[in-house]
């Protein structure tokens, strides 16, 4: 069943497309990788399929019983966000807006939620530090935690091991592909072409020349064997 289907979509801003007519879909469980060069629309595809903006034609349709509100979304940190105040537990806990409607209170229920979340993410034990107090790999943990906290079903992630040392990134590539292994369907844009190709189940590439479909078919194909040949995403 397709959990996300994009139609004939058209984005980018002030009128100006990025990208005209992609059309893909996403079925649940799969573990799609967004890779293209810089400024290609891969963060403005997410934001596209978040409703953060609008299309310039097309569609995003999503199913599964799935709504916007319900869509997990890890993005690129900025300077300012890594200084954040707030203790752990808070920043976790604030996944759970989505579901708050009218209510000033987190209810019982997304507070166990909180902490499951944070149990499985490995940070549970840093639950009162500040997060701006924490590490590059630590903080991304808890935003990978905040993220799953407004999810069952679809994750989206914006280069999510970006400035983390080769330890945190293995960390978090490993946690993240356990979160597809349990059924989460996931969609990550990624620099790292090579571990796409080892890991994800589809590869979708945007920009001048764009693809989409299985690894092995993108391996097979000369949009993949061009953009491997030029070195893009390489570590």
């Amino acid at each position: 069943m397709a959990i996300l289907q994009c139609d004939n979509l058209s984005f980018g801003y002030e009128g100006r497309a990025l990208i005209r007519d992609l059309s893909f879909s996403v079925q649940a469980g799969d573990y799609l990788c967004v890779v293209g060069q810089n400024g290609s629309g891969k963060t403005t595809l997410m934001r596209t399929i978040l409703g953060l903006q609008s299309p310039l034609s097309g569609r995003v349709i999503l199913g599964d019983g799935l709504r916007q509100n319900e869509i997990g979304y890890l993005p690129q940190q900025t300077l300012i966000q890594r200084d954040f105040p707030a203790s752990v537990e808070e920043i976790v806990r604030s996944g759970c807006q989505g579901r708050l409607g009218l209510r000033p209170f987190y209810s019982a229920a997304e507070k166990q939620r909180a902490r499951e979340a944070m149990e499985k993410l490995s940070v549970s034990e840093l639950a009162r530090r500040c997060y701006r107090e924490l590490s590059g790999g630590q903080q991304q943990r808890v935003l990978l935690a905040r993220a799953l906290c407004a999810t069952e079903k679809l994750l989206l992630l914006d280069e999510p091991v970006a400035g983390l040392d080769p330890m945190a990134t293995d960390e978090m590539y490993r946690l993240i592909e356990g979160l597809n292994q349990e059924g989460i369907t996931l969609i990550m844009i990624s620099h790292d072409l090579h571990y796409a190709l080892g890991h994800a189940s589809h590869i979708l590439q945007i920009g001048r020349d764009w693809f989409f479909g299985s690894k092995a078919d993108y391996l097979r194909s000369p949009t993949g064997r061009n953009f491997l040949r030029a070195g893009r995403g390489e570590r």
